[in-house]
């Protein structure tokens, strides 16, 4: 695993292209640090018709990280009630501004809020 500001190309190589497939709704929530403004937690949502993807922000030991578990529910049911697990605290960031529980249960609370704006600006 790449650490923080480090790129997983080996020398030489180059990215020629990079494709994306727009999601369908999207969301970016945040608990921002009181002082600096910075992400404590963040999680971004993306559901598309057949899948849910999470990545987080702010929170991880090793940077952003894909909350897979989570796509998985999300995936079956895009509802804030399904939010129940918390990421795996192994891989969480603890520092002076909270410890690793607690930024895990600011992931769930973000992703929640999340899937709750998605469901509330469903067309």
């Amino acid at each position: 695993m790449n650490e923080l500001f480090e790129t997983a190309l080996e020398e030489g190589e180059l990215i020629t292209s990079v494709s994306l497939t727009a999601p369908d709704r999207a969301r970016y929530q945040k608990f921002p640090n009181p002082a600096s403004r910075y992400a404590m937690a963040g999680v971004f949502l993306a559901r598309t018709a057949d899948r849910a993807t999470v990545a987080v922000t702010g929170a991880g030991n090793s940077g952003v990280f894909q909350w897979t578990a989570m796509e998985e529910t999300l995936g079956r049911s895009l509802d804030p009630s399904a939010v129940t697990d918390l990421p795996d605290s192994g891989i969480m960031l603890g520092d002076m501004h909270g410890d690793a529980s607690y930024r895990a249960h600011l992931i769930r609370a973000m992703t929640r809020k999340a899937v709750a704006h998605l469901t509330r600006d469903r067309v």
